[in-house]
């Protein structure tokens, strides 16, 4: 995931102007973006990723997967949604959120934005968490 896969040229660059984008900027973007979809309870990570949260620092990379080829993007996503969301309309505005975000700002192409729900978290359980957006 954060390997370089070369220069990327949006189609509209200064001729001889590279632009190197990492996979970690790219799933960066992502992230934020689907963050802030309102029923986005948490990105779901793993151990690693729970880890570094619980010393403190913010991972961006943590639930998502980017695999960049050839100038576009195809992106899986690992979510907890917020208990009693919509699941398929909150997966449905992360796809359409995150592939907006990512192709604006880098100029790649967007393949596939796949979300896959880990889970249903509630505030309840976890007081000081905050959600997706404004609801």
């Amino acid at each position: 995931m954060a390997e370089d896969e070369g220069p990327r040229q949006p189609a509209d660059a200064t001729p001889g102007l590279e632009i190197k984008i990492a996979d970690d900027v790219v799933a960066a973007i992502a992230s934020m973006a689907a963050a802030e979809v309102p029923g986005v309870f948490s990105m779901a990570g793993g151990l690693v990723g729970d880890l570094t949260e619980r010393l403190g620092r913010r991972n961006w990379q943590k639930g998502v997967k980017v695999d960049v080829q050839q100038g576009s993007a195809t992106i899986d996503l690992y979510l907890v949604v917020l208990y009693g969301s919509r699941i398929p309309e909150i997966a449905q505005k992360v796809q359409d959120r995150v592939r907006q975000a990512v192709e604006s700002m880098t100029a790649l192409k967007v393949k596939a934005v796949d979300v896959h729900v880990q889970g249903v978290g509630s505030p309840d359980d976890h007081p000081g968490i905050e959600t997706g957006g404004p609801s």
